[in-house]
């Protein structure tokens, strides 16, 4: 559906939407978020549901924020068209996330969501915070 058909979303900046929409892949190294260690929820920059919290994030040295273990039913998965790697998306929205890789061993999961700091907003914890 269009972006127009859900007034609910967030309006995607054209970098955001080359990501988001069509899934497209930021630049390594370079995301907001890939260094970030404060305590919160990251959310979905297009529909604002809760993805991934803080504790399952880790730095695996990718060049992209790494999570894993998304929250309940947040993310579904699905194979890429080349049939060698997993896509990551929004349940909710559809939105790419990026991609999930398993058997590595960077942490006791052995699952890594490599996630795109451009398809995501953090929600820092604390009473004033607002919901995610």
């Amino acid at each position: 559906m269009p972006e127009a058909a859900h007034p609910e979303w967030r309006k995607l900046t054209r970098a955001e939407e080359r990501v988001i929409v069509h899934q497209g892949t930021e630049m390594p190294f370079l995301g907001e978020y890939e260094h970030n260690t404060r305590v919160g929820t990251y959310v979905c920059k297009r529909c604002g549901a809760p993805l991934y919290r803080s504790d399952a994030k880790f730095d695996s040295g990718c060049g992209w924020p790494s999570f894993d273990q998304e929250l309940p039913g947040a993310v579904r998965r699905i194979g890429d068209r080349d049939g060698s790697r997993v896509e990551i998306r929004c349940a909710k929205c559809d939105g790419h996330l990026g991609h999930v890789f398993l058997g590595e061993r960077f942490t006791p999961k052995n699952t890594r969501h490599c996630v795109n700091s451009i398809s995501l907003l953090f929600v820092p914890a604390g009473p004033e915070s607002p919901s995610p």
